[in-house]
């Protein structure tokens, strides 16, 4: 039997390569001569700058920045030469990621997407001529007004007074933004970035109603920040002429996106699209007899092009079955099966904390794919039952 595993990782508790360990471990507790491909996927979160960066034979480089609380964190980003082009790969998780914002912080209209700007920063310092940013596991949701005042634009108010932007809820103040001062070498430069191509900025589906709860917004919070997007959509718009309300991927990280087209003139790509530009997949995909994958919450959101869907979405162009391991099984996890995975099944077999289903991940993850793989010996055995029966038949016949 040959296995393929891609999965990708379990938000704020294990990275795509520490999954892909813990389910290959389960695969030989099963069978030690499984013949056995292994491919950690990453999805612009968790692991994208250096998963890029170690296949692209480049280098890590390490940064202080300020974190999405306005507090220094270490982050980095990485380089790498190809066809005589240096190119930065920055992940915006690990600068602004929710893995960053302590739990009794976590409210959206005070997280900033200024330390990506300080990366773009230390990226044009270096002289690259691409940038790569990989959008996702955000902890921010100031539609990149953060990475905008960090590159030099300036907010200002119904008196021309700069505006600091901290959060998201700092945009209400803004009457007028100031492009003079943004920094012109970002013309220079080609800035590309994964994204996830359903979120928009604005709207019942704007990133704030959608993905407000998630990073700790209360239903007040979320209106006031809905607000305020519209308000800077409107904003843009008058400055740079460009309408982001809606356009696909504006709402990605907290709309990110939106402020990346806005002013850096980046190109937003849905996120498996050009991740499969650097890791070709579907030719590992298409030996495979059956193949798993995983992801840290399997619900109605997965197959608008996550991990295990886009997975599935390749398989199933050479009919082969696909199995995902959960940490958790969300509302609308039966969308799935439309989607092309064949069979789910979470990791959290009895009620348990938070922390310690955290804890226990890698050792469940393990468990439960070893628990998959002999359902699946069970499936083939009665299979392999029923053809030898039905030629016994016929040979009596």
């Amino acid at each position: 039997m040959k296995i393929v595993i891609v999965p990708s990782g379990f938000k704020e508790c294990l990275d795509a390569e520490e999954v892909a360990l813990a389910m290959a471990r389960g695969v030989r507790n099963f069978d030690q001569s499984i013949d056995l491909e292994v491919i950690p996927m990453i999805d612009g979160g968790e692991g994208f700058a250096k998963a890029i960066t170690n296949m692209k034979g480049g280098e890590l480089i390490y940064n202080e920045v300020i974190g999405p609380v306005g507090e220094k964190v270490m982050s980095y980003f990485g380089i790498f030469v190809e066809n005589n082009k240096r190119t930065a790969v920055i992940e915006m998780a690990a600068v602004s990621g929710l893995k960053l914002v302590p739990h009794d912080q976590r409210n959206p209209l005070k997280t900033t997407t200024y330390g990506v700007g300080e990366l773009i920063l230390s990226a044009l310092d270096l002289g690259v001529d691409n940038i790569l940013i990989g959008c996702g596991d955000s902890g921010t949701s100031d539609g990149g007004a953060g990475m905008a005042l960090a590159l030099g634009v300036r907010f200002l108010d119904r008196n021309h007074q700069f505006v600091p932007i901290n959060g998201g809820e700092d945009l209400l103040q803004v009457y007028s933004l100031d492009l003079t001062k943004l920094d012109k070498r970002l013309q220079n430069v080609s800035i590309n970035v994964a994204c996830n191509w359903q979120n928009i900025l604005c709207g019942e589906k704007g990133v704030a109603r959608i993905f407000g709860p998630q990073k700790g917004a209360t239903p007040a919070q979320v209106e006031k920040l809905s607000l305020a997007l519209e308000h800077y959509a409107t904003l843009i718009q008058e400055t740079v002429g460009i309408d982001v309300r809606s356009l696909p991927g504006s709402g990605a990280s907290g709309g990110l996106g939106a402020g990346l087209i806005a002013f850096t003139g980046a190109i937003l790509h849905p996120r498996f699209d050009i991740i499969m530009d650097y890791i070709n997949i579907e030719d590992k995909i298409l030996t495979a007899d059956v193949v798993l994958t995983a992801e840290g919450s399997l619900d109605f959101q997965t197959p608008n092009g996550k991990i295990p869907a886009e997975v599935a979405r390749i398989a199933k162009k050479y009919n082969i079955p696909v199995i995902a391991i959960a940490g958790t099984i969300g509302k609308g996890a039966d969308q799935n099966y439309r989607a092309g995975i064949d069979a789910y099944i979470s990791i959290i077999q009895q009620p348990t904390s938070l922390e310690r289903a955290m804890r226990k991940a890698p050792k469940w993850i393990e468990e439960s794919t070893e628990s998959v793989l002999r359902q699946v010996a069970i499936g083939l055995g009665i299979a392999k039952k029923k053809f030898l029966k039905r030629a016994v038949i016929k040979n009596d016949n």
